[in-house]
This record gives C-alpha cells, sequence and structure tokens, in this order.
C-alpha cells in the first residue's frame, strides 16, 4: 500500500513540477493537442461505427426473436467500444511521446537537472531514439493486444466480466502507461525493454500506483493533453526513485539510521541497513548496464 500511495504520490508531484515550470507545461501540450485530433476522430469513427461492426460479425442472430438481438448486439457494441478506449489509452501516450520525442526528452532532462546530480544521455541520435521508441512501443502493443483479448473473452463470462474483468483491464492499462511515461527517462539512462519492465515488475504497485489514476484521469475529454507534460515529469521523478538515483529516498535512509540506535538497535546493525557511506549516485549509462547485467 506504501508502494501505491507513492506512485499517485509521484504523479501529483510531476504535476505540481510542470505549474511551478509553467514555460514547460506549454512546452509539453504541443504532442498531444496533435494526438488529440487524431484519436478523437477515431474514436468518433469507432462509436458510429460499431453497431454496424457487431452486426456484420454476428449474422447468425438476425433470425433471434426480440429483445434478446438487441440486448446480445448492444452488449457486444459496448465491448467492442470498450476495447477501442483501452487501446486508445494505451497507444495515445505511445504516438504522443512518438511524436514528442524531443520535447519530452528535453522536459525530462530539465527535471534531472533541478533534482540534482548528473543528467543521463542516451548517447544516440534523434534517428535512433525514435527508431527505438517505435519499435518498443509496438512491442508493448503486443503485449496489451494479447491482454486485451483475453479481457474481451472474459467479459462474456457473467458476474467476472462486468466486475473483475474492468478492474483488471484498468490495472493493465495503468501498468503499461507507466512503462510507456518511465521509457523517457529509462532510455535516457540506457536501460532496454525488457530491463524497464522488470524494474516496474519489482515495483508494481509504484507503478498502478502511478498509471491507474492517470488512465481513469484520460477517461475524461482533453484531460489527457494538460496531464501529459506531468505525467512524464512525474515519471522522471519515479525513475529516480526506481534506479537509486532519488535524494529524498537516500535522505529517508540516513534518518533511519539515525533513529535505529534510538529504537535500541545497534549502532553498527543501524549502518549496516543504509547505504555505504560515501557511494554517490549511479550515472546513467553506468546504470543501465548494471542493470543489464
Amino acid at each position: 500500500m506504501r508502494d501505491l500511495a507513492g506512485g499517485f504520490g509521484y504523479l501529483l508531484a510531476g504535476q505540481r513540477w510542470v505549474l511551478g515550470h509553467g514555460r514547460w507545461l506549454g512546452f509539453g501540450l504541443l504532442p498531444g493537442l496533435v494526438s488529440l485530433v487524431l484519436y478523437a476522430g477515431a474514436l468518433i469513427g469507432l462509436g458510429y461505427g460499431a453497431d454496424d461492426l457487431t452486426a456484420w460479425a454476428t449474422p447468425f442472430a438476425d433470425d433471434w426473436s426480440s429483445p434478446w438481438v438487441g440486448l446480445f448486439r448492444g452488449f457486444l457494441t459496448a465491448l467492442v467500444f470498450s476495447l477501442g478506449l483501452f487501446l486508445a489509452v494505451i497507444t495515445f501516450t505511445a504516438v504522443t511521446l512518438l511524436v514528442g520525442q524531443p520535447f519530452y526528452e528535453s522536459l525530462s532532462e530539465q527535471v534531472d537537472r533541478t533534482e540534482g546530480g548528473e543528467v543521463p544521455e542516451s548517447g544516440l541520435t534523434l534517428a535512433q531514439e525514435l527508431w527505438i521508441s517505435a519499435r518498443d512501443s509496438l512491442r508493448i502493443l503486443g503485449r496489451v493486444l494479447l491482454f486485451g483479448i483475453l479481457l474481451f473473452a472474459l467479459g462474456f463470462v457473467p458476474v467476472i466480466g462486468q466486475t473483475v474483468v474492468p478492474v483488471l483491464g484498468f490495472c493493465v492499462s495503468g501498468f503499461f502507461l507507466a512503462q510507456e511515461l518511465t521509457s523517457v527517462a529509462l532510455m535516457r539512462r540506457r536501460v532496454q525493454l525488457t530491463e524497464q519492465l522488470a524494474l516496474l515488475r519489482a515495483r508494481r504497485m509504484l507503478a498502478l500506483g502511478f498509471g491507474v489514476p492517470l488512465v481513469l484521469s484520460f477517461l475524461v475529454p482533453l484531460v489527457a493533453v494538460f496531464l501529459m507534460p506531468g505525467a512524464v515529469a512525474g515519471a522522471t521523478l519515479m525513475v529516480r526513485d526506481l534506479v537509486g538515483e532519488n535524494p529524498e529516498r537516500g535522505q529517508e535512509q540516513d534518518r533511519d539510521q539515525s533513529e535505529g540506535p534510538a529504537q535500541g538497535q545497534p549502532q553498527g546493525q543501524a549502518q549496516g541497513q543504509g547505504q555505504p557511506q560515501g557511494q554517490g549516485r549511479p550515472q546513467g549509462p553506468a546504470q543501465g548496464k548494471s542493470l543489464s547485467a
């Protein structure tokens, strides 16, 4: 539960960061506005055509008596639109990050700079970064489609399909949304996709606490556009925690060490639980290599 609340805290911290740096808020809104226009058109088209799609896919129900045919196809239409909305929430971030790669990378670097310490750099050209981002997004989309098909099938199960499946859908969406957003800062640290997923699985509740509220807020029209800059900033702050670069966590460890003897713990034991003295923050490229190892 602590990680769940911590993930939501990073989401709020990111929003506060961009509000305190107004220029970066406006800078980060541009890619979201472009993506919003594209996705709004696609969802409107799906909304108008979903009933025709389900009627075409279920010719065997043409001879059913009323109201069963209407209830059956109405249920399928709702599932189709829900699946489209599910995919839109996931792919919106990927497409927006791809469109705004230079914008969000600069924003993420600025967050690292204001937090202190080194600012990791990927050492890649823009073309290489775009290629890696597009490739990884397709790999993530494949995983999302598998989960989406499974959840779509489970949606036909009575009771479970109307209660458990939507919750699982939001959790899956939140996890992969957190991955897409943290990938901006992790790619600058040369952390590959498999290591990115491993990091988030190890702190799954942290990722869900960050991603699920964002998924829910993205369901409200226009909200996604305005939250994207803060989401990238918050994801960068969370990455600093995931890879051990967050100064606040180091201060908490120091406080824990100093409180150890007062709680009846031997001094040596308390120090042994903390971070070794003199160990600095890991550099970006070195951190990525150590994670890959």
